[in-house]
């Protein structure tokens, strides 16, 4: 098993920036790929960001060039830096984990409020 406990979230005005961690715990050798989710009230779960092992990295098309996915294995941690924020990123954001060879996100963090204000 593996815990995400994310935090960060927060009000902020656009235009600024915001920084998320996420924490994991447990089995966390068992991990390939983290991410970040987000969903707004009354929409669909959107991906955000993720990074594998290695460091490579990918974006949603939303989000790229004014966010920034980063890992640390030795923390075993994520981050998600968040600039140039707009309204529309306001919504809940999850971490999440995939195992090494299952191809899908099997954990899921309790997510962090993050609002921007116009």
């Amino acid at each position: 098993q593996v815990q995400l406990i994310e935090s960060g979230g927060g009000l902020v005005q656009a235009g600024g920036s915001l920084r998320l961690t996420c924490a994991a715990s447990g089995h966390t050798a068992s991990v390939s790929l983290m991410g970040w989710f987000r969903q707004a009230p009354g929409k669909e779960r959107e991906f955000v960001a993720a990074n594998w092992r290695d460091g490579k990295t990918f974006y949603g098309g939303s989000v790229k060039g004014r966010f920034t996915i980063s890992r640390d294995n030795a923390k075993n941690a994520v981050y998600l830096q968040m600039n140039s924020l707009k309204p529309e990123d306001t919504a809940v954001y999850y971490c999440a984990a995939q195992r090494i060879g299952t191809g899908k996100y099997e954990y899921w963090g309790q997510g962090t409020q993050v609002t921007v204000t116009s």
